[in-house]
């Protein structure tokens, strides 16, 4: 059994920063690609970054430049430093895992943080 959990959601200003935190925990032997989604009303989830165990990373051209992915292996955690933040970044903010348990492989996935971007 794993949990992902995510936090650091809330509302902010345009122009605003925050930074969302995500935590894994439970029967872990180690955990792959990790990565940040977010879904707004009426659209579809999409990716916003994921970052590889060894620290490669990938944004969605929207973001590029403005976000920061960053992860802590020994912490199990990942990361999404949000800078310059748009009405458009407003979305429910997910976070998934690749998760190696001792049972398998599992796609873990948070219950979502809220971002709003509004003055």
């Amino acid at each position: 059994q794993v949990q992902v959990v995510e936090s650091g959601g809330g509302l902010v200003q345009p122009g605003g920063s925050l930074r969302l935190s995500c935590a894994a925990s439970g029967s872990i032997v180690s955990i792959g690609v990790m990565g940040w989604y977010r879904q707004a009303p009426g659209k579809q989830r999409e990716l916003v970054a994921r970052i590889t165990r060894g620290g490669s990373i990938n944004y969605v051209d929207a973001v590029k430049g403005r976000f920061t992915i960053s992860r802590d292996n020994a912490k199990s955690t990942v990361y999404l430093k949000m800078n310059s933040l748009k009405p458009e970044d407003a979305a429910v903010y997910y976070c998934n895992a690749q998760i190696l348990t001792t049972i398998g492989l599992r796609d873990g996935w948070g219950q979502g943080t809220q971002v709003t971007v509004a003055s």
